[in-house]
């Protein structure tokens, strides 16, 4: 979950780089594609959170739906997989995609922090 939020973070600076020097002549050639790859890992390591929580809560008790952390979690999957689907679609044609995907992101911050918190208790579980 550190690297998921890690990769959050530098991607919330890496965006708000690109926002506020929105011309490519001004901003660093590697800006961009960092950002797109940090994207795409922040993707993957929330499906490979997914994938280690359900197994594990499966294993471990038997059944999912025991703490609030699965709704959390499930959030933050659709909210990064929405706001993955909306950066694609940013492009002067589609002006909205924009303002969703730096939405989307804010409101996924949040349940980062969410599911974070609510991931805690259930390893606390875990812990002898």
């Amino acid at each position: 979950m550190g690297l998921a939020i890690a990769a959050y973070l530098i991607l919330a600076v890496t965006g708000s780089w690109m926002k506020f020097q929105p011309s490519a002549l001004t901003r660093p050639n590697w800006l961009r594609p960092l950002h797109l790859f940090l994207g795409f890992t922040l993707a993957a390591l929330v499906l490979l959170l997914l994938a280690i929580g359900i197994v594990g809560t499966l294993g471990h008790f038997g059944s999912l739906g025991h703490s609030s952390h699965l709704p959390a979690g499930l959030a933050v999957v659709a909210l990064t997989l929405v706001s993955a689907w909306s950066a694609m679609q940013i492009s002067p044609a589609k002006p909205w995609a924009r303002s969703l995907h730096v939405g989307l992101n804010i409101v996924l911050g949040i349940g980062l922090a969410i599911a974070s918190i609510t991931g805690w208790i259930v390893v606390q579980k875990y812990l002898p």
